[in-house]
């Protein structure tokens, strides 16, 4: 019973995981674009969100409210990929915002789960079952739909967006391998990126040109107190971000966390509808959003039947080697 336990997470757990991360992932949508409406360089904000990570589960680990153990250098070297795929991943996205209108990114973005389904099967992790991949290409289809009422062509914004998927795919494949294979909790995970993404980070806002006034400007803002609560919850929504992302991966898989996202990108744009309005419907749209849901709850109950068949997969293992 305990190497069943170990091997396999419980289904609440599972359920409470992904639930988190797309709660969390669609609060931090709405939240960052209200800091970056009032404060527009989105490194720097991404770099005091990293630093945040840092300092907290630095002082968390200190004051004994986290296990968690200090740095290594044998394993920072090992996750060293992870934190370059993560922050490559955010710099090709954003730099692709600049030449590509918001529905064709998120078209185009949206296309990682079916990209984490391939890389998963050149690795070595076996090919999905029929329901699996037919339902995260049902999911890719959705999008695409979705967006094609809205679509525009800029070839070197697509080629950005397209290498941002790339990065987000190898970034939550390695993310999954890493905490499989060396036993990191979620919360290791994330202190290991956070802290090595700081010198990266620091790098890109000298080179773009956003700090020193960056700084000086943020300053400025944080003397009016709205935003400065809105800063405030950005860095806070942010660990929470990273920590309910690297769980769902790590307990459930790549896929999930990537399917996850897009279901939860439905929700908000769905939400961008009732709340920010302006945004005209059309009927691709809506035929996209309806055949993406239904790709993504597809995919749930095939993810459900076959997590309910492992266990007593595993135990006939398990009798099997006993005798």
């Amino acid at each position: 019973m305990e190497v069943q336990a170990e091997m396999e997470p419980s289904s609440s757990i599972s359920l409470i995981s992904a639930v988190s991360y797309g709660i969390a992932s669609m609060a931090m949508v709405f939240i960052n674009k209200a800091v970056i409406m009032q404060y527009p360089h989105s490194m720097t904000v991404l770099t005091l969100q990293q630093l945040a990570t840092s300092l907290l589960i630095h002082f968390g680990r200190r004051m004994g409210y986290t296990r968690a153990k200090g740095i290594d250098l044998a394993t920072a070297k090992k996750l060293l990929p992870v934190s370059i795929f993560y922050n490559a991943n955010v710099a090709f996205a954003l730099a692709s915002l600049k030449g590509v209108n918001i529905p064709m990114y998120i078209a185009i973005k949206r296309l990682t789960p079916l990209a984490v389904l391939i890389a998963g099967f050149l690795f070595g992790k076996g090919k999905p079952t029929t329901q699996v991949a037919l339902s995260v290409l049902l999911t890719a289809a959705g999008c695409v739909i979705a967006a094609l009422g809205d679509f525009s062509f800029d070839l070197f914004g697509y080629g950005l967006a397209l290498t941002s998927v790339f990065f987000q795919t190898m970034y939550l494949v390695l993310v999954e391998k890493s905490g499989a294979e060396d036993g990191l909790s979620s919360i290791e995970i994330m202190f290991y990126n956070s802290f090595l993404s700081l010198p990266f980070l620091s790098f890109l806002i000298i080179v773009t040109g956003e700090f020193p006034n960056s700084l000086s400007l943020l300053l400025a803002k944080c003397s009016y107190l709205p935003f400065l609560v809105i800063l405030i919850l950005s860095l806070v929504m942010g660990i929470v971000l990273n920590f309910t992302m690297f769980l769902c991966t790590i307990v459930n898989s790549a896929l999930t966390t990537t399917i996850v996202g897009v279901l939860k990108g439905v929700g908000s744009t769905t939400l961008g509808f009732v709340l920010l309005g302006g945004v005209e419907v059309h009927a691709l749209n809506v035929s996209g959003l309806v055949v993406n849901t239904a790709g993504g709850v597809w995919y749930s109950y095939a993810k459900y039947r076959q997590k309910k068949a492992k266990p007593a997969k595993l135990m006939s293992d398990l009798e099997a080697h006993k005798k």
